[in-house]
């Protein structure tokens, strides 16, 4: 049964998870790099990630014999070193001169937007609360989240280079930060 309270509840968990606004710098980088980002592409994909977890995750996981803490470890390292890219102005992660100029699925939708944290959630949010309640918050904050991806080249042209610059610089840091947070949470459940 649909229960404004709950829809209201995961909808917030899974905002404060997602951050997207935290991670536009991250995608204005990738935008950078990879020439453009596909909007609807990463939400889409984003979106079946999050609902496949949903449903089979604990035992997608337990297929290959992977423990959500591992998981949870693996998705900490990638955030981090795409942190440490942002904040020391590196590149880490080099592109596939044979695959398209585009960074919407990974590392945009997996694991900015459906990462191990994400995903942790939802196993978790599905001892909580009622099935329709979970799938309603995950499409709330897909639709945050499409408009805005849609919205970074407008938050570009207006944050202007030296703010994208300082803004790169700064949220690599709490990327950092928020990697470490991931990982010893991690460990703690490992």
């Amino acid at each position: 049964m649909l229960n404004f309270k709950e829809i209201l509840s995961v909808s917030l968990i899974l905002f404060s998870i997602i951050d997207i606004l935290g991670s536009v710098p991250v995608v204005l980088d990738l935008r950078k790099k990879s020439g453009h980002i596909q909007s609807a592409k990463a939400t889409i994909v984003a979106g079946l990630i999050m609902v496949l977890f949903l449903f089979l995750g604990d035992k997608i996981l337990g297929l290959f014999g992977i423990d959500v803490g591992s998981f949870a470890i693996t998705g900490a390292l990638i955030m981090f070193f795409i942190g440490m890219e942002m904040t020391l102005g590196i590149q880490l992660f080099k592109p596939d001169p044979d695959e398209t100029k585009s960074s919407s699925i990974v590392p945009l939708a997996f694991p900015l937007i459906a990462g191990p944290g994400t995903m942790t959630a939802l196993i978790s949010l599905r001892a909580e609360f009622e099935l329709w309640n979970i799938l309603i918050g995950i499409v709330l904050n897909l639709i945050f989240v499409y408009i805005v991806l849609q919205s970074c080249p407008w938050l570009e042209r207006k944050i202007g280079k030296a703010g994208f610059n300082i803004l790169r610089k700064v949220f690599g840091i709490i990327l950092l930060t928020i990697a470490i947070k991931l990982f010893k949470n991690a460990l703690a459940i490992w």
